[in-house]
């Protein structure tokens, strides 16, 4: 006998007709939250209807992750589901929970299930469900979501493919557009160029670019315009928008999009004005500041979307600084100089940058100090130390380098031998002559016996001939040993590497200098030489022995000038008050002399009002 029919069928019934709507949904999504919807019911139905689900995705900005959709009901708190989808995200894998953990009532046997959604290693979501069950039923459904994520996965994928497409559409454009900008080599050409293109790349009406001068912007260009009159009411009101977005610093929307409540002024009186359907304006941006500003316009069409603000803000970063650069090139130098001065003056006398004017009050306060107060004026000049006396030793005839006992840099002493030239020569022809006065000798005495007078005249001159040149041997001999003629310092001569070559009669073989006696050589610039006098004292540091300073006092100027090193220069002697032991002839390095007191600022300027002067009476009439 047949029973009456099971009440489980209409509840499938119910279940197969949610699901194929579900289904329907999900096959034809017209947003994204209407596919989550959709896809939470699905998995739901597939399972075997939960007690609740919970889908959330992100992350947002605030680094937060939201509820994209709830089951069976949008209306109804899943807050309990909250803990499994946390625990899902930070453990980045599936998670099941008690109930109690849950802060729900355990009504039968069951957990709460939590299961990340990640794409490509970043975490984009999680779905917590509230499943019925034993185990075997839980780990089946953690099956079904595994394979159901999936399509989340895949929907994720689908909607980073599009972005990218977005971006590497919006960059083509760009870059077009900067090639545009790059094809003219004038400012004014560029930028109508770039506002043409860009009204036809973006179906806009009018494109408008303007930039920053004096903290207000002035319009350059408007599309397919190539003249306009800045006076006219269109100019003004597209000027007036320009300004908005220059004080607020961030790209506007009119109407709706981000910013549109603070862009109601000027961007609403211009859409109403022009009859606009859509006005975008962003920043042109040059090293993160706003230097300028492009407006679109559309009259008739779709407004703006969030694509076309992010193409314009891209636009704005990469034209910014080309066009700017254009811009600064093309300025004259009087209207650099006047813009850096009046940029200056904003600067100092503004309501800001107090670093600023504390800095130049303090300027003020020490040139107003300099103008007053006095200091000694020292005339800076390269010094030189020489020996007072500087004794040169030379060859006394032509011979051979013999022996050398000393070079330069050695001290030595009075009558101390510093080289010797070869001898041999010498005594061998003064051996020849004393034996060639010897046969004279025999020859006169032949003569006087013989009583011949005119022979013993002859042979008389012969001898005293010889006799001449012996002594002039005798004077050669004796000065072939080079000797020191006093106490003092080789300054040059090496001729440790010259023995047996020859030697020319008066060439300088060594110099000698005293140890005791220096004189300082300052070498003073022509422009400062008016300024030195006789007896005045100064100061030396030498390069040798910088940490002592040797004062002198100034002996004598040279009359005449001396060109050096694209120079002219003064020699001017000086003699030191206390030598040290320490000084050598040679020694170099910076004398200052002191020529009186000067106020301190005709100190620091003086160089530069000198040369100012002699400028002006060079190109003066």
């Amino acid at each position: 006998m047949a029973g009456p029919a099971p009440i489980y069928s209409l509840a499938t019934e119910d279940h197969a007709h949610a699901e194929a709507t579900a289904w329907a949904r999900f096959s034809s999504a017209r947003d994204a939250a209407e596919f989550c919807a959709s896809w939470l019911a699905i998995l739901c139905a597939q399972i075997g209807r939960p007690n609740g689900a919970l889908l959330l995705l992100g992350p947002e900005r605030d680094g937060a992750f939201r509820a994209a959709a709830t089951w069976p009901d949008a209306t109804r708190s899943m807050q309990h589901l909250v803990p499994a989808a946390e625990k899902a995200l930070n453990e980045r894998r599936g998670v099941l929970l008690p109930r109690e953990a849950g802060a729900a009532p355990a009504r039968e046997p069951g957990a709460l299930v939590g299961y990340p959604i990640e794409v490509s290693g970043v975490l984009r979501g999680a779905v917590a469900l509230d499943l019925p069950g034993s185990e075997h039923a839980l780990q089946q459904a953690m099956r079904l979501v595994y394979w159901a994520s999936a399509w989340l996965v895949d929907q994720f994928r689908q909607q980073d493919l599009r972005e990218r497409e977005a971006r590497l559409g919006r960059l083509a454009i760009a870059a077009d557009l900067v090639a545009t900008a790059m094809q003219e080599r004038r400012f004014a050409p560029s930028v109508l160029a770039v506002a043409n293109e860009l009204a036809a790349r973006m179906a806009c009406d009018r494109v408008s670019i303007g930039f920053e001068a004096a903290g207000a912007i002035q319009v350059q260009a408007i599309s397919h315009t190539a003249s306009f009159d800045p006076k006219t009411n269109l100019v003004r009101l597209i000027g007036e928008a320009m300004n908005e977005v220059l004080d607020l610093d961030t790209a506007i929307l009119h109407p709706g999009g981000e910013g549109a409540e603070l862009a109601a002024i000027a961007h609403a009186e211009l859409a109403r004005e022009l009859r606009d359907v859509a006005v975008c304006s962003v920043p042109l941006l040059q090293d993160g500041q706003a230097v300028g500003v492009l407006t679109l316009e559309r009259s008739s069409g779709e407004p703006f979307d969030a694509q076309a603000l992010e193409l314009g803000k891209t636009v704005g970063m990469l034209l910014g600084p080309i066009l700017a650069l254009k811009r600064e090139n093309e300025r004259g130098e009087w209207q650099r100089v006047r813009e850096a001065l009046a940029g200056s003056a904003t600067a100092l006398f503004g309501p800001h940058h107090p670093g600023l004017k504390l800095l130049a009050a303090l300027g003020v306060l020490v040139l107003v100090f300099c103008s007053f107060a006095t200091g000694e004026y020292r005339v800076t000049a390269k010094t030189v130390i020489e020996g007072e006396v500087q004794r040169a030793m030379v060859a006394p005839f032509d011979g051979y380098i013999a022996e050398t006992r000393a070079r330069a840099g050695d001290n030595v002493t009075k009558g101390q031998l510093l080289a010797r030239l070869e001898e041999r020569d010498l005594r061998l022809e003064r051996t020849r002559l004393e034996s060639e006065r010897e046969q004279l000798l025999g020859k006169h005495r032949q003569a006087l016996a013989a009583l011949e007078r005119a022979s013993m005249a002859q042979v008389a001159a012969q001898i005293a001939q010889t006799d001449a040149q012996l002594s002039l041997i005798d004077y050669r001999l004796s000065r072939a040993s080079l000797v020191a003629p006093f106490d003092g310092v080789v300054v040059s001569g090496d001729l440790n590497q010259m023995l047996g070559t020859p030697v020319e009669q008066g060439k300088i073989l060594f110099q000698i200098a005293p140890l005791s006696a220096y004189r300082v050589i300052l070498e003073v610039d022509e422009r400062d030489i008016a300024h030195v006098r006789v007896g005045q004292a100064g100061e030396l540091a030498l390069s040798g022995i910088p940490d002592q300073g040797l004062r002198f006092s100034v002996k004598q100027l040279t009359p005449v000038s001396t060109a050096q090193d694209g120079r002219n220069y003064f020699r001017v002697e000086a003699q030191l008050e206390d030598a040290s032991a320490r000084l050598r002839p040679g020694m170099e390095g910076f004398g200052k002399i002191a020529t009186g007191e000067r106020r301190l600022v005709w100190i620091w300027t003086h160089p530069l009002v000198d040369w100012l002067r002699l400028w002006l009476w060079r190109w003066l009439p």
